[in-house]
C-alpha cells in the first residue's frame, strides 16, 4: 500500500513514464487511480448514456493498459489518457449511428433503478426535482444540436479545467480553432436557451 501512495504522489513526477513503459502494477494503478473520476465524468459531459460512458472510460484504460510500453511520455499521461477518451467516444457514437433499434424505455430503467429495482439515487423534493429536470433537458436539447468536438471541448475546459494546451493536444486543434469552436458553443447554446425562454 506504501508503494501505492508513492507512485500516486509523484504522479506528475520524471519517474512516473519510466514506470509506465516498464508496466509497473503500482505506477500504472496509480494512473488509473488518479484519473478515473476525470475521465468518467468527460465521458458523461459527452452526452453518451451513463452506461456507455461507462464502458467507454473501461475501453479508455484498457487501451491504455495496452499501449504502457508504447507510452513515450511527450504529452502529459493525463492528457495522453483525454486523447483516447476522445476517440472512444468518436467509436461510439459512430457505433450508435448504425444502432437505433435501442429500447429508450430500458436506458431510463438502467439510469434510474439498480438491478434489485430500487432507486439509484431517491428523487429530490419534486418541485426542484421538476426545474432541475427541465433545465438538464432543455440544455441537452440546445447541447445536441452541436458538434461532438465542440461539447467535448467545452466539457474539458468548464468541467475539468484544463488548460488550453491541453485541450488543443487531445482533440488535435490551434488555439485559435479552440477559442473559435468555444465561442461558437456558448453563443450557440445561449441563443437556443433564450428561445425556451430561459434567463439567468
Amino acid at each position: 500500500m506504501a508503494a501505492r501512495s508513492v507512485a500516486t504522489a509523484e504522479i506528475e513526477g520524471p519517474n512516473l513514464v519510466e514506470a509506465i513503459q516498464a508496466g509497473d502494477p503500482d505506477a500504472l494503478a496509480a494512473v488509473v487511480d488518479a484519473y478515473l473520476p476525470e475521465v468518467l465524468r468527460a465521458a458523461r459531459g459527452s452526452g453518451l448514456p451513463p452506461g456507455e460512458a461507462e464502458e467507454v472510460v473501461q475501453e479508455t484504460f484498457a487501451s491504455f493498459l495496452q499501449a504502457a510500453r508504447r507510452f513515450e511520455g511527450r504529452s502529459h499521461v493525463r492528457t495522453y489518457l483525454f486523447s483516447i477518451l476522445y476517440r472512444k467516444i468518436a467509436e461510439a457514437r459512430r457505433g450508435r449511428a448504425h444502432d437505433r433499434h435501442h429500447d429508450p424505455l430500458d436506458e431510463a430503467i438502467e439510469t434510474r433503478f439498480k438491478p434489485d429495482g430500487t432507486w439509484s439515487r431517491p428523487p429530490a423534493a419534486s418541485d426542484r426535482l421538476l426545474r432541475v429536470r427541465e433545465l438538464r433537458r432543455l440544455l441537452a436539447e440546445c447541447l445536441e444540436r452541436s458538434p461532438a468536438n465542440q461539447r467535448l471541448a467545452f466539457h474539458l475546459r468548464e468541467v475539468e479545467g484544463l488548460s488550453t494546451h491541453e485541450i488543443c493536444k487531445i482533440l488535435d486543434v490551434s488555439i485559435t480553432n479552440l477559442g473559435v469552436m468555444l465561442y461558437r458553443l456558448r453563443n450557440r447554446t445561449r441563443e437556443c436557451l433564450e428561445a425556451k425562454d430561459v434567463t439567468a
